[in-house]
């Protein structure tokens, strides 16, 4: 696991938005795992401007997002569809056809499973995720997985925790139903990645970033097992950070790392 700490939310977006670029250079045909929520807009917001500067084309993208909410429309506001289109697909050269949001409209859970068995064999058909973004909730929860999740989830219906509807509640309106189940990429999915990018910004994820970074591996943190890939790269803003016992170390980790990449290690 990289540790990156970095001053600001626009910092942790550059920085993200750089590794993002980085893959797409590298891969003829990149597939993206994409993440929604606050944190990753300032990313998709950089991205944009780089396409709109004529810097970066999305022609060759595949992209697969983490999750989508059961029991709304794909063109409601708050759909993940709905989100991925405002904030990203709708305003660069990406084939729509070639973009993936889990299936989530029915509310029959015959067709829902079906649905989430075959979004993972879609994944594998596309050759599996280059890199995955990742947000994480404030109970350490990454895509929908809760606490007590299975490490070796697969794609699959989840019911989301009280927390997390909570935090949610402010992007629908008073008197409109808000979704108390999803359908989510399971952390066994999420796993295979070859990549793993998280973001993390802001005081109130403080006390998940320590869970996941220096607690101990377990199902009531599920971003805990970022622990065990072998290419995840976890970048914060020095809020995000505030609570890492180790946080100098990361630190100093960081620059040692910075040093060696360019050809100094004196």
């Amino acid at each position: 696991m990289q540790v990156i700490i970095l001053p600001t939310p626009k910092d942790v977006a550059l920085h993200a938005a750089n590794k993002v670029v980085d893959v797409i250079i590298k891969k003829t045909r990149p597939v993206l795992g994409l993440a929604t929520g606050s944190t990753p807009i300032a990313l998709y917001n950089e991205l944009v401007c780089r396409h709109q500067a004529g810097r970066l084309s999305f022609k060759s993208i595949r992209t697969f997002n983490l999750d989508e909410y059961i029991g709304i429309d794909e063109d409601h506001k708050q759909s993940y569809r709905s989100f991925m289109n405002r904030y990203l697909f709708d305003l660069v050269d990406i084939d729509l056809t070639n973009t993936h949001v889990p299936a989530a409209t029915s509310l029959d859970p015959d067709v829902l499973n079906h649905n989430a068995v075959l979004y993972d064999a879609k994944i594998s058909a596309a050759g599996g995720i280059d890199l995955q973004i990742l947000g994480i909730g404030t109970n350490g929860h990454i895509g929908f997985n809760e606490p007590t999740s299975s490490f070796s989830s697969r794609t699959r219906i989840k019911t989301l925790s009280e927390s997390t509807i909570a935090a949610n509640k402010r992007f629908f309106m008073a008197d409109e139903f808000q979704p108390y189940l999803a359908i989510t990429m399971g952390i066994g999915t999420i796993l295979e990645s070859r990549e793993i990018l998280l973001m993390a910004t802001g005081k109130e994820k403080a006390s998940a970033v320590k869970d996941m970074i220096e607690g101990p591996l377990s199902s009531m943190c599920p971003a805990s097992i970022l622990q065990q890939h072998e290419k995840a790269i976890i970048i914060l803003d020095e809020e995000a950070a505030s609570s890492l016992t180790l946080k100098e170390y990361y630190l100093w980790c960081e620059t040692k790392r910075q040093q060696l990449h360019k050809g100094n290690c004196v």
